[in-house]
């Protein structure tokens, strides 16, 4: 997808990890590209590898996020990607605010940058929003020690984006919910086995680019997986999703 796309992105979380690895597709694809997170010397050096931009600050702070929307401006994509897993359980043996700050950040980082950039995506009349859950928000994990803040925080992502994706997109603008898949990062390292079911890096980073270029925004408000809904099958699929409401978090009854 080298040089196929144009415009200005902004990827929050973008020091490391996925959202590094975000950055680096569409800055390849061509576009410009404003890296944010807490660590100053990490998403400096991203910005120097993609010849972006840095700006420090944390996406649960509103202060910090209009800083950034008054400094970038409008932006064409808005990745959404920062976040924590949450404390360990039982539940029992943090504190409060250990467990809702996984909220705070997860949730209220999603909503506090939607809401500073999505309005100049309003006036213009085109955006895309791009808004990265998890496979815990419709699959939660039993797993011994699993946050029950983590899968909690992501579910409410998913449906916080579905909503948002139906007032916005008939004035233009879109908005995508995906996971990534089970990356390793620096937060799932130790988690989980070796010989648990890794996605491949270049996934995510592949689907948001997918998603950047417009051709997928019949699909938007859709719960997309990076690894089991790679862009040229959801090419092939676009019809039928939408027909038979595939790809979305449902109670069904038989």
């Amino acid at each position: 997808m080298a040089g196929s796309l144009s415009g200005q992105a902004l990827v929050t979380g973008g020091g490391r990890g996925i959202g590094a690895s975000i950055a680096r597709e569409l800055a390849s694809a061509g576009m410009d590209v404003v890296v944010t997170g807490r660590t100053t010397e990490q998403v400096e050096a991203v910005a120097a590898e993609t010849r972006g931009r840095a700006l420090a600050g944390d996406v649960s702070r509103e202060a910090d996020v209009a800083r950034w929307a008054s400094e970038v401006g409008a932006v064409d994509l808005l990745v959404c990607n920062a976040g924590v897993e949450g404390p360990p359980e039982p539940f029992s043996e943090h504190s409060i605010a250990e467990w809702w700050h996984t909220f705070e950040v997860n949730v209220l980082g999603v909503y506090l940058c939607c809401r500073a950039f999505a309005p100049a995506m309003i006036e213009r009349g085109r955006g895309r929003i791009v808004n990265v859950a998890s496979g815990a928000a419709y699959l939660p994990s039993l797993r011994p020690g699993a946050s029950t803040a983590y899968g909690s925080s992501k579910a409410a992502v998913h449906r916080f984006s579905e909503l948002l994706a139906a007032e916005l997109a008939p004035r233009g603008v879109f908005v995508f919910s995906i996971s990534p898949g089970l990356v390793r990062t620096s937060m799932t390292e130790g988690s989980f086995p070796d010989d648990a079911p890794w996605t491949p890096p270049e996934c995510a980073p592949r689907l948001v680019a997918a998603l950047a270029s417009g051709e997928l925004d019949l699909l938007a408000g859709r719960y997309l997986h990076a690894e089991h809904d790679p862009p040229g099958s959801l090419r092939d699929r676009v019809d039928e999703i939408r027909e038979l409401d595939l790809n979305a978090i449902r109670l069904r009854r038989q």
